[in-house]
């Protein structure tokens, strides 16, 4: 008769070979699978989704240190609290973009020329943050004034996913700009699984920005938006078909998203496809299927279309 601790110690040797096993196929599938994709065994290191996470928080602290800093920080160790933050975020920004770089070159290691360029791109990074810190207040205002249930612009800043979104995004597309397009994706992917809403990094957004609620908002790759525009949640700014090549392919990079105007506002639900033109001082309703461009002034219903 087997005790139960005999018992216990034949389930883990069973167990252990199994795992053994498993192991052994899984590194099997996992090298052909890397020699068919890039010839080499030993990929570079691809950004950390965790770490970019840490550095964008810390990005976010030291562009409202006052709000989003300690609850103990005194009025004179600000700057020093905002240098600290910046030296060691964007040190290890510096690094992340050194990884992205190096699996995009495939080499062993990672060469003096893309040393230097990582090192240009984290300080022109750098350098937009004040251009991002003032665009982000007028993205706050536009939030505080666009929303009868603010209280304060403390509130709006700590507590609105929009808020939260737009801001992760400022980063994201500064980055996506500067030639980072897989950490800049990480970010805003990141700001969709934290917020509910998704935004692409090469979208274009223009001032004083606002989107209300937000839970299921889409904004693609190619999208350009205007000044005071406001957003409702679950709107879709996306594509209405995909151009393929002679091979079926899909193709990249072309224009495939709406341009929306200045001082539009489109309420929940509505959905705007293609590359078309939202004219400036539009209004969108409440769960609206459009895929044709509309004049400035209109007034799109479900109903009925109003140009004004």
């Amino acid at each position: 008769m087997t005790n139960i601790n005999g018992a216990g110690d034949l389930l883990l040797k069973s167990t252990h070979l199994q795992i053994n096993d498993i192991v052994a196929e899984l590194r099997d599938v996992r090298t052909t699978a890397l020699i068919n994709r890039q010839g080499h065994i030993r990929p570079p290191r691809l950004p950390s989704r965790k770490v970019l996470a840490s550095i964008i928080e810390g990005l976010r602290t030291a562009l409202f240190p006052n709000r989003l800093g300690p609850s103990d920080l005194a009025v004179e160790g600000v700057d020093h609290y905002v240098g600290h933050i910046l030296n060691s975020t964007l040190r290890a920004l510096l690094v992340q973009i050194q990884h992205e770089l190096h699996f995009n070159a495939g080499t062993e290691k990672l060469d003096q020329k893309s040393y230097a360029q990582a090192v240009e791109i984290t300080r022109a990074f750098a350098k937009q943050l004040p251009v991002i810190r003032r665009l982000l207040d007028n993205d706050v205002l536009a939030a505080y004034e666009g929303d009868p249930a603010a209280r304060g612009i403390d509130e709006v800043l700590v507590c609105y996913p929009g808020v939260a979104a737009i801001t992760w995004h400022r980063m994201a597309h500064e980055l996506y700009q500067l030639g980072t397009p897989l950490i800049a994706r990480m970010i805003s992917e990141i700001a969709h699984s934290q917020t509910g809403i998704e935004i692409h990094p090469g979208a274009k957004i223009g001032e004083s920005f606002f989107i209300d609620h937000g839970t299921g908002v889409v904004i693609g790759e190619t999208t350009i938006i205007g000044n005071h525009v406001r957003l409702y949640q679950a709107v879709t700014l996306g594509a209405k078909s995909f151009q393929v090549d002679e091979d079926g392919s899909l193709v990249k990079g072309i224009d495939r998203h709406p341009i929306v105007e200045d001082d539009v506002v489109i309420y929940a639900g509505a959905t705007i496809l293609g590359r078309i033109t939202i004219g400036k001082g539009s209004t969108i309703g409440g769960n609206v299927w459009l895929t044709r461009s509309v004049p400035p002034g209109s007034r799109i219903t479900q109903a009925r279309t109003h140009n004004d």
